[in-house]
């Protein structure tokens, strides 16, 4: 079960790569972030920024995903690093970074950062026609009916 959540949140994730992103010990707010996804990186995930955003310091983060249909849920724990490595960078550049950062790959704000997941939480969401009714109406929905959950799916 927990092989086929991680695949079933990995495909939402990349259809929708999305991730409201805060550090643990900063005190703010999480704050959208878009993510650099590798199918080879199972357990890491990309993110460019500036060098002002509140999470470009690093350290231990938090990251909350909601898919687009909101039928998968999770709960990232990592910590964030900057990540140096120019072919990382080029790999993940596009038109939609360049247009947070005119002046290119050297732009002097330009930050990427590494997030590498040690811990997760999954949820699916699966009520069906009958599920939905029972909802609907006010019914009683068990658990049992709602779908997969799933902690340590690193």
């Amino acid at each position: 079960m927990k092989k086929e959540l991680r695949e079933e949140f990995w495909h939402a994730f990349e259809k929708s790569p999305f991730i409201m992103l805060r550090l643990e010990d900063n005190g703010g707010h999480a704050e959208p972030m878009t993510a650099q996804l590798d199918k080879e990186a199972i357990h890491t995930i990309w993110f460019f920024t500036s060098k002002d955003n509140r999470i470009a310091v690093g350290g231990r983060a938090m990251g909350q995903f909601s898919a687009k249909g909101h039928d998968v849920f999770a709960c990232l724990a990592g910590t964030l690093v900057e990540e140096t490595d120019q072919a990382r960078i080029d790999k993940h550049w596009s038109k939609e970074v360049e247009a947070w950062f005119p002046e290119g790959r050297n732009d002097p704000n330009l930050k990427m950062l590494r997030y590498e997941i040690d811990d997760a939480e999954v949820w699916t969401v699966e009520l069906g026609l009958f599920g939905t009714f029972k909802m609907l109406t006010g019914q009683e929905v068990k658990s049992s009916e709602l779908g997969q959950h799933a902690t340590g799916l690193v």
